[in-house]
C-alpha cells in the first residue's frame, strides 16, 4: 500500500486514485478532440479513427480498474464547505461521469462491430467484434454514441466549473484532492 494512500486526516485522494483521474481525464479530453475533428473531417479520417478506437478501448479498461479500485477504496470525506445538497449533487454526477466512461466506449465499440468492418486498433491488434454487422443497428449506435458524446462534454464541463468555483471563489481546499503535491 503506498504511504499517501493510508495518510491519516487527509481529505486527498490516494495516488493511485489520483494517477487514474488524471491519466483518464488527458485521455477524454483527448477522444472529444479526436471526435470533433472526426465529425469535421479534419485530418486524416482513417488515421483518427485508429486513435479514437485505441483511447476508447484505453479509457474502457482505466474505467473498469477505477471503478473496482473505488469499490476497493473508499474516496476521502467531501470537504465541510459542501452543503447537503451540494454533496448530492456531486455524487450523482460523479455516477453520471462513471457511467457514461463505461457506456461511451462500449456503444462506440458496438457501433463499430455494426458497420461489419473489423476493429483494429494501433499496432494491428484486432479487437473482436460485440453486435452484429447490421446497418440499421449501426444508425442507431451512432445517434447514441453521438448523444452520449454531448451528454459527456456536458458532465465534464459542469464537473470542471464547479472545481473551478471551488478553487476560484470559495478558496476552500477542494482541488487539491485530486492534485499531485511538489516541493520546492
Amino acid at each position: 500500500m503506498v504511504l499517501d494512500e493510508v495518510a491519516t486526516g487527509t481529505t486527498r485522494f490516494g495516488l493511485t486514485a489520483r494517477i487514474l483521474h488524471w491519466t483518464m481525464a488527458v485521455l477524454i479530453l483527448a477522444m472529444i478532440g479526436i471526435g470533433a475533428a472526426m465529425v469535421g473531417y479534419l485530418g486524416n479520417y482513417s488515421r483518427l479513427l485508429t486513435w479514437h478506437k485505441t483511447i476508447g478501448l484505453a479509457i474502457l479498461v482505466l474505467a473498469v480498474i477505477r471503478i473496482a479500485y473505488r469499490i476497493r477504496r473508499r474516496p476521502p470525506p467531501q470537504i465541510d464547505t459542501m452543503a447537503r445538497p451540494e454533496r448530492l449533487v456531486a455524487t450523482g454526477s460523479e455516477i453520471l461521469m462513471y457511467a457514461l466512461f463505461l457506456l461511451q466506449p462500449i456503444v462506440g465499440w458496438a457501433l463499430v462491430s455494426a458497420s461489419g468492418i473489423p476493429i483494429r486498433v494501433l499496432g494491428g491488434l484486432r479487437v473482436p467484434a460485440i453486435a452484429p454487422a447490421d446497418p440499421e443497428l449501426y444508425a442507431l449506435l451512432r445517434t447514441a454514441h453521438s448523444a452520449l458524446a454531448y451528454l459527456l462534454v456536458f458532465a465534464l464541463t459542469a464537473h470542471i466549473c464547479a472545481v473551478l468555483f471551488h478553487a476560484l471563489v470559495l478558496r476552500d481546499g477542494l482541488l487539491r484532492r485530486m492534485t499531485f503535491s511538489y516541493r520546492r
